[in-house]
């Protein structure tokens, strides 16, 4: 396990640099003058000099490996620049965001897990009954349906026609519902799927009938063998649809206004604000990498071949 954790220690390191270097060039490259944005040129009327002044200030005069070496040793150093809009440190306004994106995250993954275990399941033990057959369509119609159109189905119905629930903002419990609803069920689709494909294949194997002649219940094979086996192929596909996932979270905090880290990163591209967006790049891909590790930990506690084919390396 040490092995594997310092091999993705490595890993991350290399990646890190291509990828911070890579974005670096390609927010360097992308049309439009932060400098415009900084001095509010729509609203304040500025002249040449004070703009040469300021992109001299910031460093946008220098070659561009040099402005990448300046800002990865600010790095190593937790230091990320401060926003050109606020002045504030980049570090500390992606953290000031973080609750609110982790909170839907979380009860995203809440809502898809009450809908998709349950029903994945059922559709499994009771293959080809009525539950099975009404899963299959909701499961396809859910694929389908973009998470977009169905929180604007739910904004229309249950806060603007019934007044039920906030259409934005970050309000108390109530204003968590609807985006975490849109986003669960369209995961859920997926993942309801997976659980019965996973669980029917798992249910066929010889460990499994081996554990049903030596007289054990239904419910503990199923518990104890069966769906914590079935769980190895559905969380690989979780942790390769991570960047979907963080995709479709910035998607639903525009859609409802909420306050989160996607919310902030699309209104600094708008306004041009470079340190947030190469922050909030390196961070999601520093997030995506160390969840990947956890999926491959799990594995030697979930899939004892794996465990022992580890095991077998080592000796």
């Amino acid at each position: 396990m040490l092995r594997l954790v310092g091999t993705r220690l490595l890993e991350i390191m290399i990646f890190f640099i291509i990828l911070s270097f890579i974005s670096f060039l390609l927010i360097k490259l992308t049309p439009g003058d932060p400098v415009k944005s900084i001095l509010r040129v729509d609203d304040i009327a500025v002249n040449t000099q004070q703009m040469e002044e300021l992109r001299t200030e910031l460093g946008f005069n220098q070659p561009i490996l040099m402005q990448y070496w300046k800002w990865l040793t600010n790095f190593f150093q937790f230091d990320l620049g401060n926003s050109y809009i606020t002045n504030e440190p980049v570090v500390d306004i992606l953290f000031s965001r973080l609750p609110a994106t982790l909170e839907l995250t979380v009860a995203s993954l809440l809502v898809m897990s009450c809908i998709a275990v349950p029903l994945g399941s059922l559709s499994a033990l009771y293959k080809d009954s009525w539950i099975d057959q009404l899963s299959r369509p909701i499961s396809l119609i859910g694929s389908a349906v973009p998470s977009f159109w169905l929180g604007l189905m739910f904004i229309d119905v249950f806060a603007v026609k019934l007044h039920i629930f906030p259409t934005m903002g970050r309000e108390g419990f109530t204003s968590i519902i609807l985006p975490s609803l849109t986003l669960g069920i369209a995961m859920a689709s997926v993942y309801v799927r997976l659980i019965r494909s996973s669980l029917l294949e798992t249910m066929g194997q010889d460990f499994i009938k081996a554990a049903r002649s030596r007289g054990l219940s239904e419910t503990r094979i199923f518990f104890a063998h069966a769906f914590r086996h079935s769980l190895t192929p559905v969380i690989t596909v979780f942790g390769v649809s991570l960047g979907s996932l963080i995709g479709g979270i910035v998607v639903i905090e525009v859609l409802f206004t909420y306050p989160g880290i996607g919310k902030l990163v699309v209104s600094s591209i708008t306004s041009r604000d470079y340190p947030i967006i190469q922050g909030y790049i390196l961070f999601m891909a520093i997030t995506i990498f160390v969840i990947n590790t956890l999926v491959d930990l799990s594995y030697r506690y979930l899939n004892p071949e794996v465990r022992l084919k580890g095991e077998d390396k080592q000796a």
